[in-house]
């Protein structure tokens, strides 16, 4: 016998808006996070060679002053951009590990001079060990000199988190990301930096904090 008491229609009752509560919520965040992952993925598709007052090479592993596969990608791009005269200096940035004799910072500049980019056109930004710190660090460098403009070089699906912290930080951002290396290698390395990244940013806008992940050692 069914049971048609006012307590029973009222505990009917919260449990369908209950659901439908749920529900809403379950369908934006799959909105949120689908639409994060689509601006992540136009992002990383820009190439802008504006003209800036600096380029900005994002920080990767090296080893024992070598700069990883990862990073000399983004290096190379640097170099490119600077001999396309994109800007006038380049800036390398990211501290080192307990341990290290080098700083990403000091490896990316070793990196660029040998390349054939004079040292004074290089500035090294010793500090930061992920990528809110990195570009905190480049930002009060360079409004110290007076530089409010950049182009920053990384990974293509890195390129909406590192622009939104610079222009957070009070930099003129806009990014010029690699197309070579072993985040763009493969689909499978693509998938994986859209899933990371989206993430990582949706991270960062609730919390302000960065969330970096690290690559793996034969990177």
């Amino acid at each position: 016998m069914t049971d048609h008491t006012p307590a029973a229609g009222c505990v009917s009752g919260t449990w369908r808006w209950t659901r439908r509560l749920l529900l809403g919520a379950l369908v934006m965040g799959v909105l949120i996070v689908g639409g994060t992952a689509v601006r992540v993925w136009q992002v990383a598709r820009i190439d802008d060679y504006t003209p800036a007052d600096a380029i900005v090479v994002l920080g990767a592993a090296q080893y024992d002053g070598t700069p990883s596969t990862v990073f000399q990608a983004r290096l190379d791009q640097a170099s490119k951009l600077y001999r396309k005269q994109i800007a006038p200096m380049i800036v390398t940035v990211g501290g080192k590990q307990v341990g290290d004799n080098y700083t990403e910072a000091a490896s990316g500049k070793l990196y660029l001079e040998n390349l054939g980019v004079p040292d004074d056109r290089i500035l090294a930004v010793e500090t930061g060990s992920d990528t809110l710190q990195s570009v905190e660090a480049v930002s009060q460098a360079l409004l110290a000199r007076g530089k409010t403009s950049v182009v920053l070089v990384s990974d293509p699906w890195h390129s909406l988190r590192t622009r939104t912290m610079a222009r957070d930080a009070g930099l003129k951002a806009w990014t010029a990301p690699v197309r070579t290396g072993p985040a763009v290698y493969t689909r499978e390395s693509q998938a994986h930096g859209i899933f990371r990244e989206t993430f990582a940013l949706l991270w960062y806008q609730l919390t302000h904090y960065s969330a970096d992940f690290k690559y793996t050692a034969d990177q």
